[in-house]
């Protein structure tokens, strides 16, 4: 599988035209030293303004740099998910936050960016992208000169990265993706809380509900007393029995809301519930499948690489790693009950994703801004079989 990405130039800033006389779109694959190929090497002035958007399902990042690799203004906004809201209520957001993120650096409220990146939740498609990025074009003509469209786990890897590896989410929902240092692009999940989500927030609060559910209905024995779940549901949806669900299943669903449940089983699960530790374990051992499903199509040189394979994780989920780590250590392994990775480096970033996405939205108008990633990231395990 190989995931596109859009990279665009505009041209003829400042009236108002069509999308085609406005945008040249090519269609391009994601490569993992794609910010330094083919890009000028000569000073850029801090005049340059580049800016990029770290888009998700609950809340946004907007970051705004000068062309010498210093950021600005950081603003954050609410979802940016194109199949939650729609492409024009998406761009709509951008362009706020980037009038705001502009204010708050001090510069013209009218200042057009060099280049923007977007690396949002839903992208993964290059029709789609291409289908954002024309719109952005028609309706915020002068908002940038250059756009990368990219999916959020691109712009992850691209923060932490130009080497190659996996992007692991499990934030409100879950998504892997694995790059090679030959830009294939290889993928596990992302296909949302119908089709996916294994292992992130709004997965571990539905599992809670369902095995509570069962246990009553006598379908499914639950694996531990159910005393203290069933108390987290009533009070989290403010429900008197189990009907009072209902609506927040369907006449008023909120991924988000159903999603955030998850930190309150989290918290039980720290205070010593059976229940809730089994959750999270569950939630762990998903997410280590997913590294297991990517395993046969990475390269010896990831393998192989200092630390072993480097997984870059990314979502509130990792916040409960200890909760998460013995469950996930059972999941990368294979029917044998042997590791299919033998060795690997799991690290979070310490900058914000957005930052990534201003590097592609650079390298969309053939800049590169200076980075240094040993400083975007932090290590926080380290296996070896």
């Amino acid at each position: 599988t190989q995931l596109g990405r859009v990279e665009s130039t505009v041209t003829g800033l400042g009236g108002r035209r069509s999308a085609g006389e406005d945008i040249q779109l090519k269609a391009d694959f994601v490569s993992t030293n794609g910010c330094s190929l083919g890009l000028e090497t000569e000073d850029m002035s801090s005049s340059l303004i580049f800016g990029g958007v770290e888009g998700g399902g609950t809340h946004s990042t907007t970051m705004i740099y000068n062309g010498k690799g210093e950021k600005l203004a950081e603003v954050g906004g609410p979802s940016t998910n194109l199949y939650q809201i729609g492409i024009p209520e998406t761009n709509k957001r951008i362009s706020d936050m980037v009038a705001e993120g502009l204010k708050q650096a001090g510069l013209p409220e009218n200042t057009t960016l060099e280049g923007l990146g977007l690396s949002l939740s839903g992208c993964e498609r290059e029709e789609t992208n291409s289908a954002l990025t024309a719109n952005m074009v028609e309706a915020h003509p002068t908002l940038s000169r250059h756009y990368d469209v990219c999916s959020d786990t691109v712009g992850t890897l691209n923060t932490a990265t130009d080497s190659g590896g996996i992007v692991l989410i499990a934030g409100t929902g879950s998504n892997a993706l694995l790059v090679n240092p030959d830009g294939s692009v290889h993928r596990c999940g992302g296909w949302g809380h119908y089709l996916g989500d294994e292992g992130g927030a709004w997965w571990i609060a539905h599992k809670a509900c369902k095995v509570y559910f069962d246990h009553v209905d006598n379908l499914n024995n639950a694996p531990a007393d159910i005393n203290t779940v069933q108390e987290l549901i009533f009070t989290h949806f403010n429900i008197q029995d189990r009907f009072g669900i209902l609506t927040h299943c369907y006449d008023n669903f909120s991924k988000a809301e159903f999603a955030s449940l998850s930190k309150k089983i989290a918290e039980a699960a720290l205070t010593g519930d059976a229940l809730c530790i089994w959750l999270f374990r569950e939630g762990g051992r998903m997410l280590g499948k997913h590294i297991r499903a990517l395993a046969n199509n990475v390269s010896k040189e990831l393998k192989e690489a200092e630390g072993g394979l480097n997984i870059v994780c990314v979502g509130s989920v990792w916040k409960s790693w200890e909760l998460l780590k013995q469950g996930f250590l059972d999941g990368i392994k294979d029917d044998r009950g042997q590791p299919s990775i033998s060795e690997l480096t799991m690290v979070k970033l310490s900058v914000g994703m957005a930052t990534g996405a201003t590097y592609l939205g650079a390298k969309a108008a053939g800049k590169s801004i200076p980075r240094n990633f040993q400083d975007n990231v932090e290590k926080f395990f380290h296996y070896k079989s």
